[in-house]
């Protein structure tokens, strides 16, 4: 057996793509140094992130696969789901190999797996784009916290940008325990030493909260009771168009 062993940045596997053509070998498992012990009596392979490599590489996929695909590749590697570091890295490999576009390989087992799990990526994505909720902080910082399936924060910081460019924010995966704080000007990553809010709510301690911010979410609330129209709640309907696992962020949705 061959173990690579990388750092598991999407630009460390791209190295570990370029050392693979280049040593004319074929890992069967992709690992972090953490686990590289875990393989006794294997063959291994230290793979050192190299940014020129990694450029060469993407440079190499933009050039036989569409812009769309390319990103695609990137938003399968952030699922984070079981050994998709190595579906990405065969699916690399497949374009290099073939004198032609795979996109559409309908037949290929990691082809189709790519697009169902970069399809799944995109859409929760999207999800953060509509259900995010933000607090007024007593420091005039517009908070959020999530806590999406995949690590799809990244995917969407520009549409933060663009979308609040007028207030400074900052949206705190809980899971992953990393965030982005926009201060007018550039983002930023970012790691909370004190968490000054509940990381099963995302609500913000009331020390935290703005002054106003307490009224404007009950003025929220009672806002959302008279709009809705009883005679028409559908909970089912409601439910699959809102799942349950964002309620617990909604300000209307709580009591």
């Amino acid at each position: 057996m061959l173990v690579f062993v990388y750092d598991k940045t999407f630009e460390g596997l791209m190295t570990a793509v370029f050392d693979s053509f280049e040593l004319k070998q074929v890992p069967d498992k992709l690992v972090d140094k953490q686990h590289e012990n875990s393989y006794m009596f294997t063959q291994i392979h230290s793979v050192s992130t190299d940014e020129q490599r990694a450029e060469r590489v993407w440079k190499g996929l933009k050039k036989k696969l569409s812009y769309k695909y390319c990103q695609m590749l990137f938003h399968v590697f952030l699922s984070e789901l079981p050994e998709v570091d190595l579906l990405v890295f065969r699916y690399m490999r497949k374009v290099f190999e073939s004198n032609y576009n795979i996109e559409r390989e309908v037949g290929d087992a990691v082809v189709i797996e790519v697009m169902k799990i970069g399809q799944k990526v995109s859409r929760e994505a999207q999800k953060l784009a509509m259900f995010v909720r933000f607090q007024k902080t007593a420091d005039d910082i517009y908070f959020a916290a999530y806590d999406p399936k995949f690590n799809v924060l990244p995917l969407m910081i520009d549409h933060f940008q663009e979308r609040f460019a007028d207030q400074q924010w900052l949206i705190y995966d809980t899971r992953r325990k990393y965030g982005y704080y926009y201060n007018f000007k550039t983002v930023q990553e970012v790691f909370l030493d004190n968490e000054n809010f509940s990381t099963a709510t995302g609500k913000l301690d009331s020390n935290s909260m703005a002054a106003d911010e307490k009224q404007f979410q009950e003025l929220w609330k009672e806002y959302f009771k008279v709009l809705a129209i009883k005679e028409r709640i559908n909970p089912k309907l409601h439910a699959q168009l809102l799942p349950r696992r964002f309620w617990k962020y909604l300000t209307e949705k709580q009591q």
